[in-house]
């Protein structure tokens, strides 16, 4: 099985030389697809022997699509300038042989969030779809929280192991990052014509308390209350009817 790892980028220099470390224990060529970075994201990328390419940023759904039709292998394994493979899904990885084309694999992902490994609420296990046929799946659902949809009859084998997601460093970058999913979740509501819900305080205070109780994010301290309560503020702007950035 000969896999492509496929990955989109902008102004990841701190971040991307661990993901792309990984990936090339596992993959027989590597897409990055910038979207302009002003940093030395592609310099790294080109001295680690990644194809770069450069396309401005159509949206997260777009921007992945376009970089798996880059990719000349059909295996795409897809990851996130921020993620990392852990060695146990390195190693299951390269257990696989020769799987059915109708088959995708999804992992867990744990996430970072200033340092701590969130193991509980919301966050985890946060399965993804990773790796699959390129001819029997794509990036789908709705900016700015893409996930791959992969067609009917595809069998999904989740893989128990873990990606690494080295998140956030500080906690405005949780707080920026939300603002400014919130804002294209909000966007893109009213580009689809669907009607702003007019509970949306309602909304956010049961996605706290489903994350914070009901998901045990309390068992992540401190940082599973802040997580919840950013959590429930994104719900609350995503449906919010009045500008708010």
């Amino acid at each position: 099985m000969e896999i492509s790892g496929v990955v989109i980028a902008f102004n990841e220099e701190a971040k991307i030389e661990a993901c792309l470390r990984s990936l090339r224990e596992v993959c027989d060529e590597i897409i990055v697809l910038d979207s302009g970075s002003s940093d030395g994201t592609v310099a790294i990328a080109q001295n680690f022997g990644a194809k770069v390419f450069t396309q401005a940023f159509q949206g997260h759904i777009e921007q992945k699509n376009a970089a798996i039709q880059l990719a000349k292998n059909e295996w795409i394994l897809s990851l996130d300038a921020d993620e990392v493979l852990s060695q146990e899904l390195i190693e299951a990885i390269l257990r696989l042989k020769a799987p059915l084309p109708q088959t995708a694999f999804r992992f867990k992902r744990l996430n970072n969030y200033c340092g701590q490994w969130i193991r509980h609420g919301a966050w985890y296990p946060d399965r993804k779809i990773r790796l699959w046929h390129q001819h029997h799946g794509k990036w789908g659902g709705q900016n700015p929280h893409d996930r791959v949809i992969v067609q009917a009859g595809v069998a999904i084998v989740d893989i128990h192991c873990n990606i690494l997601h080295y998140s956030y460093d500080k906690p405005e970058d949780l707080r920026q990052q939300s603002e400014r999913f919130a804002a294209i979740a909000h966007a893109q509501l009213r580009a689809n014509g669907t009607s702003a819900w007019r509970i949306p305080l309602i909304r956010a205070i049961f996605k706290f308390c489903r994350d914070y109780f009901f998901k045990l994010g309390f068992l992540d301290g401190s940082a599973g209350f802040i997580i919840a309560y950013h959590n429930a503020r994104y719900t609350y702007l995503k449906y919010a009817k009045q500008p708010y950035l």
